[in-house]
Parts: structure tokens; C-alpha cells; sequence
């Protein structure tokens, strides 16, 4: 339960509406525990009219309204409490699924390679409903049961306290069971989380590599495998219900104890004289009252043990540090960039491994130039320019950008400074025009033309049925490699950036269109710092400098020609790919 207690700042910010739903609750209940009262003051009425023959009708039609009018009034002040607490409760889950939202996307990009996307969707779609469970009737109920029960109890009292002693006996049977059925529930419920974002991450791997399923007609396979998960998560829902399904009939076995010797004793004193009969039906009355509060104990607590488990989930996430952030060494006063990049003895390792995928890389980019990287698969090229917009920080050396260490820039700073085109083409379920301006907060409709005549995605736009306002599918589905490529390239131009990263961007482009995107970005790239990753010698060939990497070295460094004159690597991959393009020719 300790985790539900981090939901208090979100309380607070709502403590006038909640402090108004308490009231509500507290005269919903006052003008509900006056009735048992009333109607046993109008069965005395009626026996004393039967037995005198001189019936009170007008006495018993006032008690019949006050009994209406006060069950009307107390309706009015439930309603009023719902829609405060209950409303509290949603305006919480709006704000806690932001937050989650907002600390996930600090998160540095280790963390995701780590976390299963399937596991975060569980928690932002189950976990944070059961948490709002727990704020809203959570709140509600155990606040209506503590005024039923207090109030109730004080009319018991007032009423006859030997009979009320009595019928309280069953009551600390009643708080054992819950505590021990309240902790087997925390524990079921937190197993059956655990399997529904397995559950949800296999579904999400199917959706995402549907085509991959297809291709190698997977699909009985991944079938039976969602079964199985399945299978246990039923399973799992099955016991933590059985367990659920024990509280309501003991809570009523345990009220109906106290029906039992009220009706006995309580008999015993209308025989004997000591109360009368209405005293007797407005006790009944008043032990129905506690019905409610005695099942409501039992379902409060199922609420708020598996609000406290959804919590105790969320929290770990909350917990969770970004590795890469801004720190108290950080230099505000740094407002911009412009992009001379210094690596000096920079090594890289990431966590877990053997060994270090960088190795003293000593490296100068002037500003404004275009540095080429090169090497063989697997060399460490594309973790070289992670470490730039430092989605991965280095953990021997210094990476300094204008003379800056990069951990003393902002971050926002540095990344909205760098146009960055991964491998990974990824584009958003959105408008052509959308997913171009992405990046850029103050991109006109003329800006986006431009960037798409830079990477010669505007030639295909004319045959799109929507021209730029074109939907794209998920992650870009419904365009080829190329056109995939092509707009992430004018996504990251829009930007206007200092930096300019293309990691194996133009790979599956063909030879005429790449050599169109690259005699357009020569003018694009004159005023800034260009990093181009790529396997094709052809795009790199006109670069300032040429960087090769080998085992995460750099094994050899120059122009084109400095390059192949030296008979090295990269001379080695020249020759290949002249022989690839004179056997592609005949």
C-alpha cells in the first residue's frame, strides 16, 4: 500500500474538489442513518394504532415523507459526490498518463533497448486504470463506509449498546479475512500484470513484423505461441477471481452472524418488554445500513491492493533514471551551436559487453565540413555519431563540440541542433506533410517544397492521391525504401540544422537519384557540419575527408584519392563495388 502514497502531490493539486466530495459523502450519510429511525417511530405508530383501534394516518403519511424526502436529498448529495471524486480520479489518470508519457521520453536509449515496447504499453493502458480504480472508488467507498459505519454505529448505541456490543462480535473476523485475502489478491494481481505485458508484447512484436510473419508463413506458429500466453493469463485471471469471489459471501455469511443474534436477542427484549418493536425494526434497519460498509471493506481493499500493485509497477518506471541528462555542470548560458566536432581518445563500450565496439578515436571536424565515414559491417560507424546528439555518452575520452565538452550543452540545445537520418527509416502514421515538417517548429508549407526538391521526394508526391496531405500508413508502410529514405532526408533539412547526420541514408536509392540528392545537398551542406555513413563509395568519393573504420579503429583517414592510393580498406571496397557496377552492366 506504501506505493499509493506517491499519488499524494496529484491529490493535492485537486484538495478543493475532494475536500467538497467529503461533504457531500458525510451529509449523504447523515440524512440516510435518520430513516431507520423514522420508519421505527411509525411501526410503534401503527401498533399503537392497532391496538387502540384509532389509527394515526396523518402521523404515518408525515413519517412516509420525511422517509421519501430525506432518501431524495441524500440521492442528490450521492450524486454530488461521484461527480467529484469520481471526476478527481479521472483528471489524476489524465495527469499521471502524461507524466508516465513525459519521464519514458527522458529515458535514454539504452533503457528502450532493454524494456520489451509491449511492457510499456501494459502499463500505460492496465496499470494506470487499476491505479485510477483505486482514486476513485478507492476514495470514495472507503469514505462513504468510514461515515455509514461511524454514524450508523453511533445510532446503534444510542439505541440499545448491548444489543449493538452483540452484534459487533463477527467484526474482527471480518478484518482478519480481509487483511489475509487482501494480500493473496496483491500478489495474484501483480503475477497477472506480469503476464499481460507479455501478452501484450507478443501481440505488439506480431502487429510490427506482420510481413515478416507472412513471408515465412509463421503464422500457426506465432498462433500457438499467443495461446499459450494466453492460456496462462487465464489462468491467471481465474485465480486471482476465485480468490476475489471468496470476499462477497464471506462478508455476507459474516453480516448475516449478526442478523442472527440481533433476531435473537434482540426478540428476547421486545418478549420481555425492554424495547419495542420499532426500536427492534429501526435496529434491522440499521444493520442493513452495515451491510454495505462490512462488502465494501472487502471490495475497497481488492481495489487499492491492485492499485497498489499497478503503482508499485508504475513507480519502478518513475524510479528510473535517465542515464543521459542534464546535470549541475550543465551550462545554461549555451544557447546555440555551430558545429566544429573534436573526439579526442573517445572509447565506447555498451553495457554488458565483452568489449569496446569504439577504441581511441582521436578525430576533428572543422566546422562546415563533410566528413565521410566508411568500413565493413559491424565496424562501429553508426555508434560513432550516436555518441554526437549523445543518445549513448562515451565512457573513455572527450567528445567536444565548438571546445565544449558535450555533457556541459543542454540538451535541447544540442539535439535541436542536429539533423540526424538513421538507418532505421522511421516515419509516423501521419500526412506526408506531417511527418517533413516533424522536426521543425516554424516550417512553412514553402519550406517543406524545398526540403522535398533537396531529397527528390517531391517528383513522387505528384503521383500521391493527395499530393503532401497523402496519409502514410504505420511506421511509412505504404512507401517504398527509397521514398522512406528521401523524406526522412528532407524531415532532417526542414530542420535547418548545425549538424547534418546521414547514416547509410541513400542505401536504397537508386545511383541517378542519389547523385541528383547529393548535388543538391552539396549547397544545403556549405554552410554546416556533414556527417555521411554510407557503404556506397560513390556518396562519399567528394567528401572533405574520408574516416575508416575498423573494430571500432580508425585504420585510415583522407581524400578519395589519398584513399585508393594507399591500397588499404577502403581502396579494397572501391575496387568491389567497380566490379559489382561492370558485372551489373553486362
Amino acid at each position: 500500500m506504501k506505493s499509493l502514497l506517491r499519488l499524494l502531490p496529484y491529490l493535492k493539486k485537486y484538495r478543493a474538489t475532494l475536500y467538497w466530495g467529503l461533504l457531500t459523502v458525510i451529509l449523504s450519510n447523515l440524512f440516510t442513518v435518520i430513516q431507520p429511525k423514522l420508519i421505527g417511530k411509525a411501526i410503534d405508530t401503527l401498533k399503537v394504532g392497532l391496538e387502540t383501534k384509532q389509527l394515526d394516518e396523518h402521523g404515518l403519511l408525515v413519517y412516509a415523507a420525511m422517509v421519501v424526502g430525506l432518501s431524495l436529498v441524500a440521492g442528490f448529495f450521492t450524486f454530488l459526490t461521484r461527480q467529484t471524486i469520481i471526476v478527481v480520479s479521472r483528471h489524476i489518470e489524465f495527469d499521471l498518463r502524461n507524466d508516465f508519457l513525459s519521464h519514458i521520453q527522458k529515458l535514454s536509449l539504452s533503457y528502450y533497448q532493454n524494456t520489451p515496447t509491449g511492457d510499456l504499453m501494459a502499463h500505460a493502458t492496465n496499470d494506470i486504470g487499476a491505479v485510477r480504480n483505486a482514486l476513485g472508488p478507492g476514495i470514495m467507498y472507503p469514505t462513504d463506509t468510514l461515515m455509514t459505519f461511524t454514524m450508523t454505529l453511533a445510532m446503534m448505541l444510542w439505541s440499545d449498546w448491548k444489543l449493538t456490543l452483540l452484534s459487533l462480535i463477527p467484526l474482527p473476523l471480518v478484518s482478519y479475512a480481509v487483511y489475509r485475502l487482501g494480500k493473496l489478491i496483491h500478489e495474484k494481481f501483480e503475477g497477472r500484470q506480469q503476464q499481460f505485458s507479455l501478452l501484450t508484447m507478443r501481440a505488439q512484436e506480431n502487429f510490427s513484423g506482420i510481413r515478416i510473419v507472412k513471408a515465412y508463413v509463421r503464422e500457426v506458429y506465432e498462433i500457438a505461441r499467443f495461446e499459450t500466453l494466453s492460456a496462462d493469463y487465464l489462468e491467471r485471471n481465474l485465480v486471482l477471481a476465485r480468490i476475489q469471489s471468496l470476499m462477497w459471501p464471506l462478508m455476507f455469511l459474516l453480516v448475516g452472524c449478526s442478523l442472527v443474534i440481533v433476531i435473537y436477542f434482540g426478540g428476547m427484549q421486545v418478549i420481555t418488554g425492554t424495547i419495542t418493536i420499532g426500536t427492534l425494526t429501526a435496529f434491522f434497519g440499521y444493520l442493513l445500513l452495515l451491510i454495505w460498509p462490512m462488502i465494501a471493506f472487502g471490495w475497497v481493499t481488492n481495489i487499492l491492493q491492485q492499485g497498489a500493485a499497478s503503482m508499485g509497477r508504475l513507480a519502478k518506471i518513475f524510479d528510473t533514471e535517465p542515464e543521459i541528462k542534464d546535470t549541475d555542470t550543465t551550462d545554461r548560458s549555451i544557447k546555440e551551436i555551430h558545429g566544429s566536432i573534436s573526439f579526442r581518445h573517445v572509447s565506447f563500450k555498451h553495457k554488458n559487453a565483452g568489449r569496446p565496439t569504439l577504441k581511441q578515436i582521436d578525430l576533428e571536424i572543422p566546422r562546415g565540413s563533410t566528413v565521410a565515414i566508411v568500413g565493413y559491417t559491424g565496424s562501429g560507424k553508426s555508434t560513432l555519431v550516436n555518441l554526437i546528439p549523445r543518445l549513448y555518452d562515451v565512457t573513455e575520452g572527450e567528445l567536444l563540440i565548438d571546445g565544449i565538452d558535450i555533457r556541459k550543452i543542454p540538451l535541447d540545445v544540442l539535439r535541436s541542433s542536429i539533423g540526424y537520418v538513421q538507418q532505421e527509416t522511421f516515419l509516423f502514421s501521419d500526412t506526408l506533410v506531417e511527418n517533413i515538417s516533424y522536426g521543425a517548429d516554424n516550417g512553412t508549407e514553402e519550406h517543406v517544397r524545398e526540403a522535398a526538391e533537396i531529397s527528390q521526394i517531391a517528383k513522387d508526391v505528384q503521383d500521391f492521391p493527395k499530393g503532401f496531405e497523402t496519409m502514410l500508413g504505420e511506421r511509412g508502410i505504404t512507401l517504398s525504401g527509397g521514398q522512406k529514405q528521401r523524406t526522412s532526408i528532407a524531415r532532417a533539412i526542414m530542420r535547418d540544422p548545425k549538424i547534418l547526420i546521414l547514416d547509410d541514408a541513400l542505401s536504397a536509392v537508386d545511383t541517378y537519384t542519389e547523385e541528383e540528392i547529393l548535388k543538391r545537398l552539396r549547397h544545403v551542406t556549405s554552410n554546416r557540419t556533414s556527417i555521411i555513413i554510407s557503404h556506397r563509395i560513390s556518396t562519399v568519393k567528394n567528401a572533405d575527408m574520408i574516416v575508416v573504420l575498423d573494430n571500432g579503429q580508425i585504420v585510415e583517414r583522407g581524400t578519395h584519392d589519398e584513399l585508393v592510393a594507399k591500397k588499404g580498406i577502403y581502396a579494397d571496397l572501391y575496387e568491389k563495388q567497380l566490379l559489382e557496377e561492370e558485372l551489373e552492366s553486362l
